[in-house]
């Protein structure tokens, strides 16, 4: 072998040697770019799966939380609605007094809400017909008592129970309706206590 192909043969080996190194180097850091890829999937990967769990538990407490809220309100509900029907129900049972009790009601409410000076006093047709005898008395005594007087008149209203006064143009709505509305939330509360604790 001639000295120029000992250096071709020369020059060939080293050049292969070095391609190797450069092929056995660029593995090496191709297996470790795959392995840091791996690992950094892996780590986010991770770090998604814990994000999910966390959303899902906040999920999950929202839901809970949501339909807890929900059953309040049903219950609520049901019990204004149980409270609802028992204040009908009693205003049902005062507007069917009889006409001595219901009549000594109406007395004891005109007494509470007789003005001092001149005013009318109204009922509806079912209670001018119904009116014992003597109220119409008791209407100007209690009325005397305050101080004032009270015409009673014979112009039946369109009420529903109870009576409206009237002084100068001022009416002052004693219906049994207006009793009960006026007072609704404090009779509510009654109930709720009485029926639910």
């Amino acid at each position: 072998m001639s000295g120029l192909d000992k250096m071709k043969a020369r020059i060939l080996e080293e050049a292969e040697t070095s391609a190797r190194e450069i092929t056995e180097k660029a593995e090496a850091d191709a297996g470790a770019a795959v392995q840091a890829a791996r690992e950094s999937a892996e780590a986010e990967a991770a770090k998604i799966l814990e994000r999910a769990k966390r959303d899902a538990a906040d999920y999950g407490a929202r839901v809970e939380s949501s339909m807890d809220m929900q059953r309040k309100q049903a219950v609520l509900a049901a019990k204004q609605e149980v409270i609802s029907g028992v204040l009908e129900k009693a205003y049902g049972a005062v507007m069917d007094l009889d006409d001595g009790n219901y009549f000594a009601m109406l007395e004891k409410l005109l007494e509470k809400h007789v003005l001092p000076g001149d005013g009318v006093i109204c009922f509806s047709a079912k209670d001018l017909a119904r009116m014992p005898g003597d109220f119409p008395e008791k209407i100007k005594t209690i009325a005397a008592q305050k101080g004032g007087s009270l015409t009673l008149s014979e112009k039946p209203e369109n009420l529903d129970g109870g009576f409206l006064l009237v002084y100068g143009g001022i009416e002052e709505n004693c219906t049994i309706r207006a009793m009960f509305d006026s007072k609704r939330e404090e009779l509510s509360d009654q109930v709720n206590r009485l029926l639910f604790g």
